[in-house]
C-alpha cells in the first residue's frame, strides 16, 4: 500500500465513503457539512497548510489521511479514514507509518492529533504507534445534542 497526493479525481471516494452525518462529524468534525460536496473537499485540500493523501492498494482506494502544518517543526494528523473493506487489517497503522516518513522528510519533530473519546479503535491504534494523551477537552464539540469529548495526543518523531 502506498500514499499518494490527493487529487480532484479522488474526491468521489470521500463522498462515497462518508455516507452519514454522524460519520462525517466523526471524520471531519465541524469543518465539513453533510453531505460532503466536491467543492468543499477541493477548497479544504487546496489550503497551503494541508497535505492530503489517498492510500492505494494496487490502484484500489483504501484510505485517506491529512498532514496539516502547525509550525515548521510540528504537524497535525487529521481526517484519518480507512475504507470499509480494509478495516481491522492494520491498514490505519500502515497509513500512519507511511505518513510518519513523509513528516520526517519534511523535518517535523512532532505530530499531534485530536480524536473523539468514542473512537476507541482509533485511540488504541494511535497509542500503539507512540502517541500519548496530552489533554482532554469537553463541551466544545456537539453532534445531535450530544457533547463529544476530544482527546489531544502527541508523538515525537
Amino acid at each position: 500500500m502506498t500514499l499518494e497526493p490527493f487529487s480532484p479525481s479522488h474526491v468521489r471516494y470521500l463522498i462515497d465513503w462518508i455516507d452519514s452525518a454522524k460519520l462525517n462529524y466523526l471524520w471531519g468534525g465541524p469543518a465539513f457539512e453533510y453531505p460532503l460536496t466536491r467543492e468543499a473537499i477541493l477548497t479544504h485540500t487546496a489550503k497551503p497548510e494541508v497535505s492530503a493523501f489517498l492510500l492505494n492498494d494496487q490502484d484500489a482506494p483504501a484510505g485517506y489521511i491529512e498532514l496539516v502544518e502547525q509550525s515548521s517543526v510540528c504537524a497535525r494528523v487529521s481526517r484519518v479514514f480507512v475504507a470499509e473493506p480494509y478495516r481491522g487489517k492494520g491498514t490505519a497503522r500502515q497509513m500512519m507509518q507511511a505518513l510518519f516518513e513523509i513528516a520526517k522528510g519534511r523535518s517535523y519533530l512532532q505530530l499531534d492529533l485530536c480524536v473523539f473519546v468514542c473512537n476507541t479503535k482509533a485511540i488504541n491504534c494511535y497509542q500503539t504507534l507512540g502517541f500519548s494523551e496530552v489533554k482532554r477537552e469537553q463541551g466544545v464539540r456537539e453532534f445531535e445534542g450530544e457533547c463529544w469529548e476530544l482527546i489531544y495526543m502527541s508523538k515525537p518523531l
